[in-house]
C-alpha cells in the first residue's frame, strides 16, 4: 500500500508540474521531461505491472490498421478543433471514444465545435499527461488468429505515468484481455507510431525500438538484443520478419509512421521530398534495403506508391529547421479514410494520390497544420480497436498483365471467421459504368482457409476491377477491400511491347545515396548483361576495407548496400570491378 500511495502521489506532483509547465506536451520530450530523464526524477521505471504479464496462450495476430473497426478512440486533451475534425469524420463510420478529464465539460467543447456527440460517440473519464494515444495506446490483435480481440501494451517510453496505464482503462471499456510486456524477460519499450503490420505476421518499425531496449537505454529494466527483442514480438503479437530500417536524420520522433504506411499487405505508401534534401536519400535508402532483402508475406516484391513530403508555411524542409509535414500519417477507419492536410497548394495532390491509390474510400482531409510542428498529426492522436467478430480476407492484389496474356487470373485469399465460411465470391468487371459479373470461389484448402477463383482471359488493353465478397456461417458478410463494390483493387493487361534491349544499357555504378552516409546506404549497379564483377569499398588512400559483392552481376539494375555507421567519418570510394573497366565514385561518411 506504502507503494502505491507513493506512486500515485509522484502522479500528482508530475501532473501539477506538467499543467504549470507544458499546457500541450510534444510527441516527443518537453523541456521539463528532458530535465528530469537527466536528473533521474522518475527512474522512468513504469508504473506497477498491470494485466496479464505472460504472454499469450493461444497463437496471436497484430490486427491490421485496414481491417473492421469497431471503435477509435481519441484523448481530449489538446488541439481540440483537430480532434473535433477527426470525430466528426470517424463516427459515420463507427464508435467514437473520447477519453478526457471531464464528460460534460468535453460534450459542451464538442457541441461548440458542431460535433453532435448524441450519436456514435462516447466517453472515458479519465486523466492523462497527453493526447498521443497512438503510441501509450497499445496494439489490437486477435487471439487464435480471429476468435477473440485482445491488446498488447507496451512500456512507454516518456516518463507519463497517466498515459502508460490508459490500455487498462481501454480494456476495461471494451471488455478485452490486456497483455503487458512490464515484467522481465519480456519487458519491452515501444510506441505504435513506430510499429505497422500487414496484419498476417510481418511488421515494420525503425530501429528505434532496439535503441530503447539495448543495454544503454534508460526507460526501465528492458535490456535485450535485436534477437530477443524479436522474440518479444513474436510471442505478443506473432510477427515474424520484424523488419526495422536505420533511423532518420531529421525525423527527431524516429517513428516510421511519419513518413511510411502500409496500404494493403503489398502495397507501401512512401514519403518523397525533392531529390536529395532533408531524409529523402536515406528514406530512399531505407526503402531499397527492404526491397532488395524482403518480401510481403506472399513472398512477392513490395508495390510502392510514393506521395511528396511538402514544406511547411516558411517554406522549409526539415533539414532546414522546418516543420515535417507528411500525407502518410494517416489512419483507417472502415470505409473511410482520414488524411493529414496543410496547405491547399500540396494537399490537392497529396489527397489525390490517396484518392487514387485507394478508390471508393472516402478521403477525408483534416488540417494538421497548427500541430506538425509538435511532429505528429492524425495517425499519433488516434488508435483503432477492432471488431470483436472479424470476418478477415487477406488478399494479395493482382499485379499487372505484360506480355503473355493468360487463359484466366487467378484469385486467391485466405478467408476466416471462428464460425467458419459460408461462400465467397470474386466480382469482377471491365466497364467502369458495367455491372460486376460473380464468379463463385472454391475452397482449395480448408487447412489455409485459402480460397480461389479465376477471372477469364480479357483482350489486351484492358483494365479488370475486382472485389473479394464472404459471408460467414454466422451470416456475417464483409467485402475486400471494405467500400466495395465502389472500392475495388485492379490491373491492366498490357500490349506485349517485346523484350527491353539491355545491351543498350552501360555498365555503370549509380550515384551512391545517402551521400554524406551515416548509415544503411545503397549502391545502384546498373548492368548490360549477365557479367562478373566485384563491388569494393575502400579508404581515401585505396586500401580495401570491404568486399561489397563478388560474383555475376544480373542484367539491368540491382542494388547493394554497406553500413556507413561503421566507418570513422571521411572519404571513401566504392569501386566496381567488371571485364569492361572499374568504375569509382566517391562516398563521404559522416558520423557523430
Amino acid at each position: 500500500m506504502k507503494k502505491t500511495i507513493t506512486f500515485l502521489l509522484a502522479i500528482v506532483a508530475f501532473c501539477q508540474s506538467f499543467h504549470a509547465q507544458e499546457p500541450t506536451l510534444p510527441r516527443g520530450l518537453s523541456e521539463a521531461e528532458q530535465s528530469w530523464l537527466v536528473q533521474g526524477a522518475f527512474g522512468f521505471n513504469p508504473p506497477p505491472p498491470f494485466g496479464i504479464t505472460d504472454p499469450p496462450a493461444l497463437p496471436v495476430r497484430a490486427m491490421a490498421e485496414w481491417e473492421e473497426l469497431q471503435a477509435l478512440v481519441v484523448v481530449w486533451r489538446s488541439y481540440k478543433d483537430i480532434l473535433a475534425g477527426i470525430i466528426n469524420a470517424a463516427k459515420q463510420e463507427c464508435k467514437v471514444v473520447v477519453a478526457c478529464s471531464n464528460i460534460q465539460t468535453c460534450k459542451t467543447e464538442l457541441t461548440s465545435y458542431g460535433v453532435d456527440w448524441s450519436q456514435n460517440v462516447d466517453f472515458i473519464q479519465a486523466s492523462s499527461n497527453s493526447f498521443w494515444v497512438r503510441d501509450y495506446g497499445g496494439q489490437p490483435c486477435y487471439l487464435n488468429d480471429v476468435d477473440s480481440l485482445a491488446w498488447v501494451d507496451w512500456i512507454y517510453n516518456r516518463p507519463r505515468p497517466l498515459d502508460d496505464v490508459m490500455p487498462e482503462l481501454f480494456g476495461q471499456y471494451f471488455n478485452m484481455p490486456v497483455y503487458t510486456t512490464t515484467v522481465a524477460p519480456n519487458d519491452l519499450v515501444n510506441t505504435g507510431g513506430n510499429f505497422m503490420t500487414d496484419g498476417i505476421g510481418r511488421a515494420f518499425a525503425s530501429k528505434l525500438v532496439l535503441d530503447e531496449n539495448d543495454s544503454t537505454n534508460t526507460w526501465g529494466q528492458s535490456n535485450h538484443s535485436e534477437a530477443e527483442v524479436g522474440e518479444i514480438m513474436d510471442a505478443y503479437l506473432g510477427i515474424d520478419p520484424y523488419i526495422k530500417m536505420t533511423i532518420l536524420p531529421y525525423d527527431g520522433i524516429h517513428h516510421i509512421d511519419m513518413h511510411m504506411k502500409l496500404l494493403d499487405e503489398v502495397t507501401l505508401l512512401v514519403g518523397e521530398y525533392p531529390s536529395g534534401i532533408a531524409d529523402g536519400p536515406q528514406i530512399e535508402a531505407n526503402l531499397q534495403y527492404v526491397l532488395s532483402n524482403f518480401t510481403s508475406s506472399y513472398g512477392t516484391p513490395f508495390k510502392v506508391i510514393r506521395v511528396p513530403m511538402p514544406p511547411d508555411k516558411n517554406n522549409l524542409y526539415p533539414h532546414q529547421g522546418g516543420n515535417y509535414r507528411t500525407y502518410a500519417n494517416a489512419v483507417f477507419v472502415n470505409k473511410t479514410i482520414i488524411v493529414p492536410t496543410y496547405k491547399e497548394q500540396y494537399d490537392t495532390t497529396g489527397l489525390r494520390i490517396w484518392r487514387e491509390s485507394m478508390p471508393g474510400y472516402n478521403i477525408v482531409g483534416v488540417d494538421c497544420d497548427a500541430m506538425i510542428f509538435l511532429g505528429g498529426a492524425v495517425h499519433c492522436i488516434t488508435k483503432e480497436v477492432g471488431v470483436t467478430d472479424p470476418l478477415a480476407i487477406s488478399h494479395r492484389r493482382l499485379d499487372d498483365i505484360t506480355d503473355v496474356n493468360p487463359p484466366a487470373y487467378e484469385v486467391k485469399a485466405t478467408i476466416r471467421h471462428r464460425s467458419g465460411i459460408t461462400s465467397a465470391s470474386v466480382f469482377y468487371k471491365t466497364d467502369p459504368g458495367a455491372t460486376y459479373q460473380e464468379l463463385p470461389m472454391a475452397l482449395v484448402s480448408p487447412v489455409e482457409n485459402l480460397w480461389t477463383a479465376a477471372i477469364p482471359q480479357q483482350p489486351g488493353g484492358s483494365t479488370v476491377y475486382y472485389y473479394i465478397h464472404a459471408t460467414a456461417n454466422s451470416g456475417k458478410q464483409i467485402a475486400r477491400p471494405m467500400p466495395a463494390p465502389e472500392g475495388y483493387f485492379r490491373f491492366k493487361i498490357n500490349v506485349s511491347t517485346g523484350t527491353t534491349d539491355l545491351a543498350k544499357e552501360n555498365t555503370r555504378l549509380g550515384d551512391v545515396f545517402p551521400n554524406p552516409a551515416g548509415a544503411i546506404t545503397c549502391i545502384p549497379v546498373f548492368s548490360a548483361d549477365n557479367s562478373t564483377a566485384t563491388l569494393e569499398l575502400s579508404d581515401c588512400l585505396g586500401r580495401r576495407l570491404e568486399t561489397i559483392f563478388s560474383g555475376t552481376l544480373p542484367a539491368g539494375e540491382s542494388k547493394y548496400f554497406f553500413h556507413a555507421d561503421r566507418l570513422q567519418s571521411g572519404v571513401y570510394v566504392v569501386s566496381l570491378r567488371t571485364a569492361k573497366g572499374i568504375f569509382s565514385q566517391k562516398v563521404l561518411v559522416k558520423n557523430n
